[in-house]
């Protein structure tokens, strides 16, 4: 398990917008995104790096 600190997420939109870019990484992850707390845990066996990467090149700010 994963857990990454998103800034910049607001919305049900932003979420979804978060969980595609990891999707794009890793079709079958799992991704629970907690908005209020600014957190995305995600269920996978790709790369904490590439993940991160991905989220960002969607436009969010990730810190580990």
């Amino acid at each position: 398990m994963i857990e990454l600190n998103v800034k910049g997420m607001m919305c049900g939109g932003c979420a979804s917008s978060v969980e595609k870019a990891i999707k794009r990484v890793d079709a079958d992850a799992a991704v629970k995104v907690d908005l209020a707390a600014g957190k995305v845990s995600i269920d996978t066996k790709a790369d904490a790096k590439a993940l991160g990467e991905a989220i960002e090149a969607a436009g969010y700010e990730v810190a580990v």
